[in-house]
């Protein structure tokens, strides 16, 4: 039987110069892992509208599981714009289903029976889908991975947000940006490799990863830290490429491989996705 993981939060339209993709990190994560032999679900939540239909068919298009409420809140959209070096900038709409989605008997059944969980800081904006992310959390098998893609958008965390989270996660993934800013936020004032250890250490945190753009990438562990450069590659843009990247390594390490066999799966399934359109492109795997 396969094992069971899961994306928890936003699941969205990013709307793109070239048009509208599917997109929300969690439901990015879930799509990869299942991609990559694994029972991915993404849990959220769509409106009764015409975004909402086209995202559940759009799901099984793609053969993601997927336990979406229907509230009556309107589906989330994301308008993407991207800069020079196509890296995404987004504004993101407020007051929209993934802001509201309810705690269930079927998704307590999700949580109690799931391998690993990956949750964000945007989909907490809200305490509606806060406490639902934080319940479900709760009650995840005690062997389950529990990864916190940390995913600061404009000004929806906070440290009292963000320190809730680290407390209960045992893989934390972040990019170069986010480190400079969690560095203030928790009055570090360290390198980003010494920010990483702290926070790994201070909050018993199996891992760190840190991903840096064409900068490289790092698995911070136990054991030491596992550095590799990022492959150079004809970038169509990077929306999800992160998501794309933390999927991966989730995928390997849950199949017993090394930090080091993981990361290197982790950058080659990133590399391509920056290859491509959109967030959720077929891999070649």
């Amino acid at each position: 039987m396969k094992k069971i993981v899961i994306g928890l939060g936003e699941i969205l339209w990013d709307l793109l110069p070239s048009g509208k993709v599917l997109g929300g990190a969690p439901a990015n994560f879930a799509y990869h892992a299942s991609q990559l032999g694994f029972n991915g679900y993404t849990v959220s939540a769509i409106g009764s509208d015409l975004l909402g239909k086209e995202i559940l068919n759009n799901l099984k298009e793609k053969k993601l599981n997927f336990l979406l409420e229907n509230v009556s809140f309107p589906t989330g959209t994301v308008i993407v714009t991207l800069d020079e070096k196509s890296i995404p900038q987004y504004e993101i709409c407020e007051d929209v289903a993934w802001d509201n989605i309810p705690f269930t008997s079927q998704t307590e059944k999700l949580a109690r029976n799931c391998d690993a969980v990956c949750f964000g800081s945007l989909a907490q904006r809200n305490i509606v889908s806060r406490t639902t992310i934080l319940k479900f959390l709760e009650i995840v098998p005690k062997n389950a991975l529990k990864i916190f893609d940390i995913n600061l958008r404009q000004h929806y965390f906070s440290k009292e947000l963000i320190e809730s989270s680290l407390n209960i996660c045992n893989i934390l993934k972040l990019n170069e940006d986010e480190i400079i800013i969690v560095n203030k936020l928790f009055g570090l004032d360290m390198s980003e490799e010494k920010a990483c250890n702290k926070l790994r250490s201070n909050y018993n945190i199996n891992i760190v990863i840190l991903t840096k753009g064409t900068a490289g990438s790092y698995i911070f562990h136990e054991n030491g830290i596992s550095f590799l450069p990022t492959p150079k590659v004809s970038v169509a843009d990077t929306v999800g490429a992160g998501d794309a990247f933390t999927a991966a390594f989730t995928a390997a390490i849950m199949r017993g491989e090394s930090i080091e066999k993981a990361h290197q799966l982790a950058v080659g399934v990133a590399a391509f996705v920056c290859t491509q359109h959109g967030a959720m492109p077929k891999l070649p795997y």
